[in-house]
């Protein structure tokens, strides 16, 4: 089976979305708000024959003579290591940076929950790259991914008084450092 531009506009409709349906192109060009990406627009094509459905949102960098651009590419790699569902792409020819997802169809076909998982996590991944990558631009340094630890303390801190804090912190330091 392969699926056709149609079928996703159809997806779209269900979320009420608005969209420019561009048939002849097999393609959709839409838009989200942001405070983080400004223009944050969205193409939705059908490719090989309807085999393949790519989402990307172009035009969000311009990295070509940027003076951190080599420590931006580390940090879309560590991106994409981090995260596997959106990769970051660059254009050498004018800099362009921009983030893709896609799925192959081939013999199967695409429901509109995996649509919509594919579509939210564009957003959402690059909203939190975006804010990374100008860290890094203004910067020169990557902040880093918040790990899944300081995750956990700052939720326990919001939950626990104190004092049981500080003995959970006393805790833990005797199971990181048995010798202690």
């Amino acid at each position: 089976m392969t699926i056709q531009i149609e079928q996703i506009a159809q997806f779209l409709d269900h979320r009420d979305w608005r969209y420019d349906l561009q048939a002849e192109k097999n393609r959709i060009i839409t838009a989200v708000n942001s405070d983080i990406v400004e223009q944050f627009v969205i193409v939705i094509a059908v490719q090989e024959e309807g085999e393949y459905l790519s989402l990307f949102a172009p035009q969000l960098l311009y990295l070509k003579d940027h003076h951190y651009k080599g420590v931006a590419f580390q940090t879309m790699l560590a991106m994409a290591w981090e995260v596997k569902l959106l990769r970051w792409e660059y254009n050498p020819s004018d800099g362009e940076v921009r983030s893709s997802t896609g799925i192959a169809v081939e013999d199967g076909r695409v429901t509109e929950k995996q649509f919509n998982r594919l579509l939210s996590g564009l957003i959402q991944l690059t909203e939190e790259g975006m804010t990374r990558l100008k860290q890094v631009l203004a910067t020169g340094e990557d902040p880093g991914r918040v790990g899944v630890e300081a995750q956990l303390l700052a939720a326990l801190q919001e939950m626990l008084p104190e004092e049981l804090l500080g003995q959970l912190g006393a805790q833990l330091q005797q199971l990181s450092d048995p010798d202690a």
